[in-house]
């Protein structure tokens, strides 16, 4: 795999807002941490800026453990503490000047939020990705993502990225997780049109299909069936959107680089023990590696 052009940084007259703005929306009273990974996997990732929108009554304890790098967007909630479906009058104006969207992470499945994340996905131009409880707003309707997507579909490009894993999937289809796993090729590829979404169907061998090209990930282990790894990828393929990679590609590269950092952190942590922000902590490393073997290939240092 190469690294992306769109990666290299070889013009020193740039500035954070030339890398992409990307805003998560994320996080539950239970899952905050899911909310901090996929942020930090964003930045690690190269997004030059990332605003994490959370439940407001998450916010002093967000405060307390976040990276200093990650800006905080507090939002109206639910009486439980989720974000609520009022939060999309607060986002309106703000989504104007977002990058990339990502939805889901630790974010529950109450119908107030999953309200939310339809309104904002039929509101955004900007390139979506969809991973964890906001794909829940589309279980067994995948094709209302193309519908509120319409205004996209009609310009004949895919900027939506979704990233199911088996169970997921199943929800979506209306299939059993069975089905899923012994046809990932032909479900990723019939999903994607279903939804006109690029799909990324997680787990051994991730597919990544845009209904037409298809492309099967060989790296990753066993050692990344943890909690928050999938929190990590979403933030990944967000900035690599938000760094002009195309859906397709951000999301082929995306599990390429998530896979190759798990294994590197899985050779000094072994599989056994490995978490998720192990692999945030190899991105660089893999970051470095491809760029040493894009420097042997064309003669000359790129700027990282």
């Amino acid at each position: 795999m190469q690294l992306p052009a769109q990666l290299l940084r070889n013009n020193p007259d740039v500035h954070k807002g030339d890398f992409g703005h990307v805003f998560i929306l994320a996080g539950s009273p239970r899952f905050s941490g899911a909310a901090i990974l996929s942020a930090e996997a964003a930045l690690r990732s190269g997004a030059g800026l990332v605003t994490l929108g959370i439940p407001e009554g998450l916010t002093l304890a967000f405060i307390a453990k976040k990276s200093s790098e990650i800006m905080l967007f507090p939002l109206p909630e639910t009486k439980d503490g989720y974000l609520s479906a009022e939060a999309y009058k607060v986002l309106i104006d703000f989504l104007k000047e977002v990058d990339v969207l990502a939805m889901g992470c630790g974010m529950g499945r109450d119908v107030s939020t999953q309200l939310l994340v339809i309104k904002l996905a039929s509101l955004v131009s900007s390139p979506v990705v969809l991973d964890a409880d906001a794909l829940f707003a589309f279980r067994r309707n995948l094709a209302l993502l193309k519908k509120i997507r319409k205004k996209i579909n009609n310009a004949g490009v895919i900027n939506t990225v979704i990233t199911p894993h088996p169970g997921e999937m199943s929800r979506l289809l209306g299939v059993t997780v069975e089905d899923v796993q012994s046809r990932r090729v032909e479900l990723a590829r019939q999903s994607s049109l279903l939804s006109a979404a690029v799909v990324v169907l997680k787990g051994y061998r991730t597919v990544v299909s845009d209904g037409n090209r298809v492309y099967l990930n060989r790296t990753g282990n066993p050692g990344m069936a943890t909690a928050g790894c999938g929190d990590v990828l979403t933030g990944i393929i967000a900035a690599l959107l938000a760094q002009g990679l195309d859906s397709f590609e951000a999301a082929k590269f995306g599990v390429y680089l998530h896979g190759m950092a798990g294994d590197i952190a899985a050779k000094e942590k072994t599989q056994i023990s490995l978490i998720a922000s192990d692999i945030i902590d190899k991105i660089p490393v893999v970051i470095k590696r491809l760029s040493l073997r894009w420097r042997s290939s064309v003669g000359r240092a790129p700027h990282l």
